[in-house]
């Protein structure tokens, strides 16, 4: 590991100051939307809007250049037309600037005027020995310091770096991400990879502690084979998930135009990430469902799982682990013997699934139930509905103590016997204290049957994955 990319990319993602060149009042510009969100995003260090034409920009004291700041500047975004970008790079250098954020397109995406644009962009910057995000980038999220150069609004944070080769796909997934409370630790829209690569990101969010697991969306790469390396290496430690765009000829042929990105032959992508250990998706919402998990939940030590749902919805759930080849073993005698005296009398005796067959129950009673499947020395992870709590109580104090209480009980399962736990949640008759309760025990709690049985192969695969790199 080279300290130097973590120095180096500190700058970008934690810095002290930042200058933002072409800053304006008027938010339909690219200079005036991201400097808003600046503003607006609780960053915790010194922000400087260079703009030659205002004294003061939403309502902070403006610079006519990065020579009139008289504070030092760790990272400069720039958002002026691509022609002027070599000459801001050789300001940013005379300055001191550390890292930069280079917004503006028209360069090797547009062709051959672009591509020398782009080359003399990079000369000037690494002779002056600076890095650069993008360029034809959207920019980036970083909840280290509440730093917002991206996104509509700042997303939850959390443990999940997505990193995206595409700048408006990327924020319209960050945005379907937050909606659904996956947080954040790092969002990055990384365009051309001009200076920056992916394998140097990958690099740097190895070391970063706010990152758990990391995502990808991918069209191309230039350097394949450090790619390759990096992400082998960082697998050991933290999952790394990919879709990648281009996967057919026509999509391929597409991302020239976009990132100026050659996206090569899918079936040797395919190779490289199963030799990496990356898990690859086929649906990009996969890759949050599967990050939830791997962020969240213990590794299994085998692929054997266990579930709890009654009638349709356990043969849901069990084909859909089939079809991800994991394993849903019957129970030996004595634990079906076990099983029948925590479940309702007219439940049918207990296979896999375990089915509770309707009726009035109580959480603690499912609880009951999934705390005997977890103590299976045959069992590795676990699928359960959301505990419903139907049970009739004296009072509404006893139903939410009961109702709480029995989520509680579930929630320490992962804890408890280290193994992973999913949950399904049935729309319109869930409690809201017993939700609140497991996703404050960081329970995943999953729509449907498919996600949950998705969520639940990543863990297996991940763990499969470790096994083989140690």
């Amino acid at each position: 590991m080279s300290t130097d990319i973590i120095e180096q990319l500190d700058s970008i993602f934690k810095p002290a100051s930042v200058a933002v060149i072409g800053a304006s009042s008027n938010i339909a510009k690219w200079g005036g939307r991201l400097f808003a969100r600046l503003v607006t995003s609780g960053f915790r260090g010194a922000i400087y809007p260079i703009n030659p034409g205002h004294s003061k920009i939403m309502g902070v004291p403006a610079y006519a250049d990065l020579d009139s700041v008289s504070g030092s500047v760790d990272l400069a975004v720039l958002c002026l037309p691509a022609i002027k970008i070599p000459g801001l790079l050789a300001d940013c250098v005379r300055k001191g600037v550390k890292g930069v954020v280079i917004i503006t397109a028209d360069f090797a995406e547009t062709g051959e005027e672009g591509e020398a644009l782009e080359k003399e962009a990079c000369r000037t910057a690494r002779e002056g020995g600076l890095r650069f995000v993008g360029p034809n980038c959207m920019g980036i999220w970083s909840s280290a310091v509440g730093l917002n150069l991206a996104l509509p609004q700042d997303p939850i944070s959390g443990h999940l770096a997505f990193v995206s080769q595409s700048g408006t796909y990327g924020i319209t997934l960050a945005r379907i991400a937050d909606e659904k409370g996956y947080g954040l630790s790092k969002f990055i829209s990384f365009g051309n990879q001009a200076d920056l690569q992916v394998s140097e990101y990958l690099e740097y969010l190895e070391q970063d502690e706010d990152t758990k697991v990391v995502a990808l969306y991918l069209e191309g790469l230039k350097d394949g084979r450090s790619f390759f390396e990096t992400a082998r290496r960082v697998t050991k430690t933290k999952p790394i998930l990919v879709f990648k765009g281009g996967s057919s000829p026509q999509g391929a042929r597409a991302t020239i135009s976009h990132t100026a990105s050659v996206a090569g032959e899918d079936r040797i992508f395919n190779a490289m990430c199963r030799q990496a250990g990356i898990i690859r998706v086929q649906e990009i919402e996969h890759m949050f469902i599967m990050a939830e998990a791997l962020i969240q939940q213990p590794l299994p030590e085998g692929k054997r799982i266990a579930v709890v749902g009654s009638g349709g919805q356990g043969v849901v759930t069990t084909d859909a682990l089939a079809s991800h080849q994991l394993e849903i073993p019957d129970f030996d005698e004595v634990s079906k013997a076990t099983l029948t005296a925590a479940l309702p009398p007219h439940a049918p005796v207990p296979g896999n699934p375990v089915d509770f067959a309707g009726g009035i129950r109580t959480a603690e009673e499912e609880a009951d139930v999934v705390h005997i499947l977890a103590s299976l020395d045959y069992i590795d992870g676990l699928i359960t509905n959301v505990p419903k709590h139907l049970a009739r109580a004296k009072s509404l104090g006893d139903y939410l103590k009961g109702a709480i209480e029995g989520a509680e009980r579930i929630s320490d399962i992962p804890r408890k016997y280290g193994k992973p736990l999913i949950t399904l949640q049935s729309k319109g008759i869930d409690n809201p204290n017993i939700l609140e309760v497991l996703k404050s025990a960081g329970i995943p709690i999953y729509d449907t049957p498919e996600d949950c049985a998705r969520a639940m192969s990543a863990l297996v695969r991940y763990a499969e994955i470790k096994k083989r790199v140690d």
